[in-house]
């Protein structure tokens, strides 16, 4: 049976072999469907998820004690306790307390309890006492203490899970904090494995003189298992026309993907050849390859499906395997590549002061660095969050002897996965929606992944002066000048870059039913003393924002600004991000706060504009001349960007987004 075109044995490289293969396969992914969580495991998730509502959904407190005024407790002591009203509510876990903690209160709250409004802080039961109707406490807080506060863990509108992510048991614990029940994955291919041969029996059988038993079948099942495809075993074929035929015929009807092995030396092979050949076009592309073992495998297509037929030989097929139809199979499955990991030695980014007295694992992410070992990034304040723990690369085990990991000491990284790679880009600052929208692009696009360390602004830039990061997302407003970023940018000395990035309107938030709809001013919410607002933490730009804001009103009324601050009530409660201030103004756990537009929206509040900020990139020139930061670059240039970031609302990007500025 002649082959047009094909030569038996006409051995070609590894690489050219590939090029022709894949230029005549459809080596798209195959598209998604839905699977409930129990079924989830394993599977490739194919939809970012963007978290729906906070979690928690509420402040709550982390210990077993009594809600406080943490202001209340300053200057208790062993020997001279602060005596504060035990109000007779307890808020347990479920519960919504109704009563407010003003000045001199307490009210009992258990662990998981909501924390009351008023309070901002949760002293444990062991530094108190109670005596009759009073609470005894033998120890200060400070605000903020043992409270986990409302989207502490995961926010409303971040993206909490992206497309290409493998669902572990961690990342199906944060779809079930989320309440969500059934997830999009992408489909796996389905893949047809024939052997074939007389001299085969199915394991089970008798062996019979001059036979041997299918191996082949079981290594490869396995192996197509492993690289994201269902794997369905056709039977073994004896070398005859009918049969053989039929069985592909049944292959190409109803697979994605076909696997042969054995046929493919000359004599016997012909056979194979000349059905694959004739089943469908193009037919076979590729017989031989230079390699050892594996010389011999036949590299098909069948209307743009990958046909491989692999030599019988048990190792020479799992080599081919794993060097053709293993990535195809990726491909089609949109797993990502994913590498063995042992344990890695990393340096500290920073300094971590562990629990004195425990044995420690502490959850890290881990960041290449430009000269020398990675960098490990303590996660703080992961005992209660699931998304931490999904987040992490691996832990650091500290001693019960130690108490203080210091900057740069050389620590190994256990890795939580089986395998851990380091990530094509690393972006370590500020935490912005903007910034989550390019890098689900840069996903799609090039199928680059991204490592995200959510530290602030100014520590961003710090990460990026040592080498650890290849940008940071900063918003750093310079009160002497009124610039963003240009003092940041010099921080990083004559190497640094600034790349343009976009304007982010920051305004106020509020109820609308308690204003009328009508936005009300900074000058008036600050003379409103029966408010109460939440505060962002010291060095944040939104922080940075309102302070220089109430400098200049501080100014008008003759008055200092530390005076002016100190009417203000909860102007010293803090948190870590916009979605937690806007849950606690849409709760009513506080009256007003500062924040970003699109989050205001999101939670349907008012939003009253105070400025435009804006919000850039900055790197050192050798980690942004890389291909990764490049291509990131590239999709804030374009166009699908520039469009998806200017509908969100208080987005605004503009001709220079993704470049370089002077």
């Amino acid at each position: 049976m002649a082959r047009k075109g094909i030569h038996f044995l006409k051995t070609v490289t590894t690489s050219e072999a590939e090029r022709i293969w894949h230029a005549a396969l459809k080596l798209e992914p195959l598209g998604g469907e839905d699977v409930s969580l129990s079924e989830a495991q394993g599977r490739i998730l194919d939809d970012d998820i963007v978290v729906p509502m906070d979690v928690p959904p509420f402040d709550r407190a982390l210990v077993d004690g009594y809600a406080v005024r943490a202001a209340d407790t300053f200057g208790a002591e062993e020997d001279a306790p602060v005596s504060l009203e035990l109000v007779a509510e307890t808020a347990p876990a479920g519960a919504v307390p109704k009563t407010e903690v003003a000045s001199g209160m307490a009210l009992e709250v258990a662990t998981g309890g909501m924390v009351p409004r008023g309070a901002d802080a949760v002293q444990m039961v062991e530094h108190s006492e109670v005596d009759g109707g009073r609470l005894l406490l033998y120890k200060p807080v400070a605000p903020g203490a043992n409270i986990q506060a409302a989207g502490a863990d995961m926010r409303m509108g971040e993206t909490a899970l992206r497309a290409g992510q493998r669902l572990t048991t961690r990342e199906l614990g944060v779809l079930a904090a989320l309440g969500i029940a059934t997830v999009r994955v992408s489909r796996r291919p389905r893949v047809a494995i024939i052997s074939t041969g007389d001299e085969l029996v199915s394991p089970g059988r008798p062996l019979e003189a001059g036979k041997i038993y299918d191996s082949n079948s079981a290594t490869v099942a396995g192996a197509v298992r492993d690289n994201g495809g269902e794997a369905e075993f056709l039977g073994v074929v004896p070398d005859d026309e009918g049969a053989l035929r039929a069985a592909c015929e049944t292959a190409r009807a109803g697979f994605d993907v076909v696997i042969l092995s054995g046929g493919t030396s000359k004599g016997a092979g012909d056979l194979t050849f000349g059905i694959i050949d004739g089943t469908a076009r193009p037919g076979i592309l590729v017989h031989g390859v230079a390699i050892k073992p594996g010389k011999p495998i036949v590299l098909a297509a069948w209307e743009g499906r990958p046909v491989a037929v692999l030599p019988g030989f048990p190792t020479s097929a799992i080599v081919t395997f794993n060097l053709f139809v293993a990535p195809v199979l990726r491909r089609l499955a949109n797993v990502p590549v994913e590498t063995e990991a042992e344990p890695v030695q990393a340096r500290l980014a920073v300094r971590y002061h562990s629990a004195e007295g425990r044995h420690e694992h502490v959850l890290v992410h881990v960041v290449p660095r430009a000269v020398g070992d990675p960098a490990a990034y303590p996660i703080t304040g992961a005992s209660g969050s699931i998304y931490a723990f999904a987040q992490a690369d691996g832990t650091v085990e500290v001693a019960a002897d130690r108490s203080v990991l210091r900057e740069g000491e050389t620590v190994r990284v256990a890795p939580l996965a089986r395998t851990l790679r380091v990530a094509d880009l690393a972006l370590i600052g500020s935490h912005c929606r903007g910034v989550d929208l390019a890098l689900g692009m840069l996903r799609k696009r090039r199928g680059l992944t991204a490592k995200v360390v959510n530290v602030g602004s100014s520590a961003g830039v710090e990460a990026c002066a040592r080498g650890e990061a290849d940008l940071a997302g900063v918003h750093l407003l310079d009160p002497d000048s009124g610039e963003y970023n240009r003092q940041a940018l010099e921080r990083l000395g004559p190497d640094g870059v600034l790349v343009r990035g976009y304007v982010r309107r920051q305004g106020i938030y509020f109820r609308k039913e308690q204003f009328s709809g009508n936005p009300p001013t900074l000058e008036a919410l600050v003379a409103m003393a029966e408010l109460r607002m939440l505060n962002r933490s010291r060095g944040a730009g939104t922080r940075v924002l309102l302070d220089l804001l109430l400098e200049d009103i501080a100014r008008t009324r003759g008055v200092s600004p530390e005076a002016l601050r100190g009417g203000i009530a909860g102007y010293d409660a803090e948190t870590r991000s916009h979605n937690a201030v806007a849950a606690a103004v849409a709760s009513g756990r506080a009256d007003w706060g500062l924040g970003i537009e699109a989050v205001a929206v999101a939670y349907g509040l008012g939003f009253a504009p105070l400025r435009d900020e804006e919000y850039d990139f900055l790197g050192l020139r050798d980690r942004v001349e890389r291909e990764p930061v490049q291509a990131f670059l590239e999709v804030l240039r374009s166009g699908e960007f520039r469009d998806a970031l200017g509908a969100l609302p208080g987005f605004m990007p503009d001709a220079k987004t993704g470049s370089p500025v002077g």
